[in-house]
């Protein structure tokens, strides 16, 4: 059997087309530091999130010396804290945020960094974020939770540890 040349051509071309999506795809999964959000958060009851001595009073809890701990709740149509008033951490920190949902699945993405979880209801995502200079990052509903869903967003403002004071801190 005989394979004309131009047959040959667009055979090589197609199999190093293949090569390089596997290639693609295997880098997304395993070379960009992404992790698929595990069971280390744990769970809580979605509906008496009130009574959780965290959730109960969801905020920046500080953890260690420049370690903290936020807590939020993803809710129809809001972050607590992240919409009303934002989250605040000092630069140059470790800060893990513990997150979850009393009601429906929602997302939780910090624009402009790899942080992106769902929050499901009963189930705690942990992500851990290290935090450079003083900026300010958006909060993103990522998954849709409703018919309000394209209004549910946030803010963390990353601010200096010379501003950053106790009162900051929720605890």
């Amino acid at each position: 059997m005989e394979i004309h040349r131009y047959e040959k051509i667009w055979l090589a071309g197609a199999l190093l087309l293949i090569v390089g999506f596997i290639a693609t795809v295997s880098y997304g999964a395993v070379g960009a530091g992404i992790a698929m959000v595990d069971d280390e958060g744990g769970q809580v009851d979605p509906a008496s999130l009130d009574d959780h001595p965290r959730f109960g009073e969801p905020g920046t809890y500080q953890s260690g010396e420049n370690e903290y701990d936020v807590y939020v709740v993803a809710r129809q149509f809001l972050f607590e804290p992240g919409t009303s008033e934002p989250i605040r951490v000092p630069a140059h920190s470790t800060v893990t945020f513990h997150v979850t949902s009393p009601d429906v699945i929602h997302g939780f993405e910090i624009v402009g960094t790899n942080a992106n979880t769902m929050a499901i209801p009963g189930q705690v995502a942990t992500i851990t974020v290290e935090f450079g200079e003083p900026t300010e990052y958006g909060l993103l509903c990522n998954e849709y939770c409703g018919s309000a869903h394209h209004a549910m967003e946030g803010k963390i403002e990353v601010v200096p540890q010379s501003e950053w004071n106790e009162s900051m801190v929720v605890n």
